[in-house]
């Protein structure tokens, strides 16, 4: 038998504005500390220096994680051109300068090349694994690598500002593992004046909008109160950009068990990632197939 896990079984979303300076990890363990959860997580991480949209999973809405990781994201960032920096952001030291600054007709063309599928490479100092260390690990200890190149899609990437020869403000929104700051390094090689993110701010992910969010300090004003449990999203929040489908009440019982479950006609088509719900509350996530939902998670009723 497994040993039981410690504290409350609360399901549910709480939406973090993450300040900078601290790590997602030990915002989900402060959210973790102050609702006395048994289970938390983080849909999306974002580096100690940004901040915004954090969306903190707990209990039974974990199951759900993956469905807003794998969302759009929107991040609103300034560049500062003129540099590049060992860790593609202001954190790391410079290597590289240029005295070209670009003028905005030039920076507005040079964005159409990062719209649409594109293919990035991610940054030096990221989390991606090589052969089986992580790259700032490597990074860290001074050594270079080739990191492959990966596909993001990218709907929109618009600049919104320029208040400076130096800086560039830009709207971007794209999909799952997109990293900014090679955003940022990629413009500046194309613009011939290399380039870093100055600043970076998530404002949302998935059906998660920065305007929800708690700080830090109000989350410490209200830890271990029904004040913070008031402040609770239900788990299907993290769901609401996925058809919705009832279920029948023998369909439930059956999605409960693991089995496929009948639910009712929706707009999803065959084969598209949905959920099954009675009443509003989510029964399981799963694949719609011809009148039935095959789930791939199940949630816990109550």
């Amino acid at each position: 038998m497994g040993r039981k896990r410690k504290g409350r079984a609360i399901s549910g979303w709480l939406v973090v504005d993450k300040p900078a300076g601290v790590t997602s990890t030990a915002v989900v363990g402060k959210v973790r500390w102050a609702l006395q959860a048994q289970k938390a997580g983080h849909a999306g991480t974002l580096d100690p220096g940004a901040t915004g949209v954090l969306a903190i999973a707990l209990g039974e809405a974990t199951k759900t994680v993956p469905y807003v990781t794998d969302a759009l994201k929107c991040y609103r960032f300034r560049v500062r051109l003129g540099r590049a920096t060992t860790t593609d952001d202001a954190e790391g030291e410079v290597i590289a300068e240029s005295d070209t600054r670009p003028d905005d007709g030039a920076i507005a063309a040079a964005l159409d090349a990062f719209r649409g599928e594109i293919m990035q490479v991610p940054p030096q100092f990221s989390a991606v694994k090589v052969a089986g260390e992580r790259a700032y690990d490597i990074a860290r200890a001074g050594d270079a690598m080739e990191l492959a190149a990966r596909p993001l899609w990218v709907e929109s990437l618009e600049m919104v500002a320029r208040p400076d020869a130096d800086h560039v403000d830009l709207e971007m929104v794209c999909g799952k593992g997109g990293y900014v700051r090679s955003i940022a390094r990629d413009l500046g090689v194309a613009l011939g004046c290399h380039g870093h993110v100055a600043s970076l701010r998530r404002l949302w992910s998935g059906p998660f909008d920065v305007e929800q969010g708690l700080s830090l300090a109000q989350i410490d004003a209200m830890a271990h109160s029904p004040a913070l449990d008031a402040c609770l999203l239900p788990l299907e929040a993290g769901l609401a950009d996925l058809p919705e489908l009832p279920a029948t009440p023998e369909g439930a019982a059956r999605l409960r068990h693991g089995n496929p479950g009948m639910v009712i006609a929706s707009d999803a088509a065959y084969g598209d990632a949905a959920w099954a719900s009675i009443d509003g509350r989510a029964v399981a996530i799963g694949q719609y197939k011809a009148g039935e939902l095959h789930p791939l998670r199940v949630f816990a009723e109550g």
